[in-house]
């Protein structure tokens, strides 16, 4: 009898030690932002100069941009594929965005197929239709764009590349209800919001909110950048620098990296700002340009760190 007593014993302690691998293994990996690189940052600096910054600054992506904010995807045309590809080796870089104003949303056939060429990804463009409506407006416009989109999104799809429109403004995706009809309509994960933060500065308080409504599926990339008066008018250094987070432009990104902690955000995060004029570095030099995004994505962090609980 004690024999059979002390073998079920063990059987049942082997039992709920066995029973409580599997939630261990399952245990869920900390939260963390996906970073990518922009080359507008650097101006119409050389490639062979910006990729050796992308693991500096914590990134795991370029995102490549053309004129008039920089040349970076003009100088992979007269370079050719092949040795932008040995460039992206060399530096152990992957392509992760192609942002590509100019082409519009319905013009992105021949740059999802050479998206292709490099493991697909994001193009980052803007919307057609009326500007910024709201309500009903923004609802039926919205409705009428998406149906026009769905050869371009079956392209993107083929390709394996998500098309991502900037909630910008003068643009049809821009009002919050524009942003929140967009979700409600598009079904496709081929095609998502570039969500800017600074096209939302008049509706500051709603962002943590939308991020909730849109949710992952909708946000493949955000902009992590600040509204100022320094994006469209020359200002001192200073002051043009607020767009960037974490140097005294003042929106508390805290409620913004919760939201995104919410929604268990996969997407890329992309510290931004825009110099005037356009096309110039934001500083300098190289090493200025890239402590400037370490120091910006170090308060994220902070942010992030602060909100875990």
């Amino acid at each position: 009898m004690t024999h059979n007593y002390v073998s079920r014993r063990a059987f049942l302690q082997t039992f709920a030690a066995a029973s409580a691998v599997p939630a261990l293994i399952a245990a869920p990996a900390p939260f963390r932002l996906r970073y990518l690189l922009s080359s507008a940052m650097y101006g119409e600096m050389p490639l062979d100069v910006i990729l050796p910054e992308v693991a500096k600054t914590g990134s795991e992506a370029i995102d490549i941009w053309c004129k008039v904010h920089g040349n970076q995807r003009e100088q992979i045309t007269e370079m050719g594929d092949d040795a932008f590809a040995a460039l992206l080796r060399q530096h152990k870089v992957k392509l992760g965005v192609s942002t590509r104003y100019p082409l519009g949303p319905t013009g992105l056939a021949d740059e999802m197929t050479w998206m292709k060429k490099f493991g697909g990804g994001i193009i980052v463009t803007g919307s057609k239709g009326p500007r910024e409506p709201a309500g009903e407006a923004a609802k039926t416009a919205m409705k009428a764009f998406l149906e026009t989109m769905k050869p371009h999104v079956a392209k993107a799809e083929e390709n394996g590349v998500t098309i991502a429109l900037e909630n910008h403004d003068k643009q049809l995706l821009y009002h919050p209800d524009s942003l929140r009809y967009f979700a409600e309509f598009n079904k496709s994960k081929h095609l998502g919001v570039a969500f800017a933060l600074h096209h939302l500065h008049q509706w500051a308080e709603q962002i943590p909110a939308l991020i909730r409504d849109l949710g992952p599926r909708q946000i493949p990339f955000i902009y992590f950048q600040e509204h100022s008066e320094g994006i469209r008018v020359k200002v001192a250094k200073e002051i043009e620098m607020k767009q960037m987070p974490g140097f005294g432009g003042g929106l508390d990104y805290r409620p913004i990296v919760k939201a995104l902690r919410n929604i268990n955000y996969g997407g890329y995060v992309e510290i931004f700002m825009h110099p005037t004029p356009r096309g110039i570095p934001i500083l300098p030099t190289v090493p200025e340009i890239t402590a400037a995004i370490i120091k910006s994505r170090a308060y994220v962090e902070k942010c992030l760190k602060e909100t875990a609980k």
